[in-house]
């Protein structure tokens, strides 16, 4: 097994703390500020700021009321992050450690939530007319990043991999 430079590795760490950092505090901010009344703060014409809930997945998807189900969903999120912290330990180019950093942030941002308060607060409302994409916050904007970035790499650069 190949182990990644070290500066790869401190830089995957260094976003996944800063993304923590990013998301908890945007969260604690809003809920002790804008949104301690849960409101809807118009931006834009297509911008809004909420308050949501989230007891399931990205968009809700696995959504459970049982008292169970942030403890089931935080496991699986911290499991996924250690493989990922794993799979860090042996990139061997930014582009991926970027990515890896933001998702593993990401999900221990929400993991943080779902620990704290039973689900994940979601403030971010973009729509278009009467379509609301669903609620999300800056730990779902990192994992959604990230895994773009993933993806980039390995269609663009992943066919390099065997010609080392």
């Amino acid at each position: 097994m190949r182990i990644a430079a070290p500066r790869l590795v401190l830089l995957g760490g260094i976003l996944a703390g800063v993304t923590i950092l990013a998301d908890q505090a945007s969260k604690w901010w809003l809920l002790n500020g804008p949104m301690e009344q849960p409101r809807v703060i118009e931006l834009t014409p297509f911008f809004n700021l909420v308050t949501a809930w989230n007891r399931g997945v990205s968009f809700s998807l696995l959504h459970t009321d049982s008292a169970s189900g942030p403890f089931i969903l935080s496991a699986v999120s911290v499991v996924i992050s250690i493989a990922l912290a794993i799979w860090l330990l042996r990139v061997s180019k930014p582009l991926p450690a970027v990515g890896i950093g933001l998702v593993i942030g990401g999900a221990l941002g929400n993991v943080i939530d779902r620990l704290r308060f039973g689900a994940v607060f979601d403030f971010l409302d973009v729509y278009w007319g009467n379509y609301h994409w669903p609620a999300f916050n800056l730990a779902d904007s990192a994992i959604t990043t990230g895994v773009v970035l993933l993806l980039l790499d390995g269609l663009f650069h992943g066919s390099e991999q065997g010609k080392n």
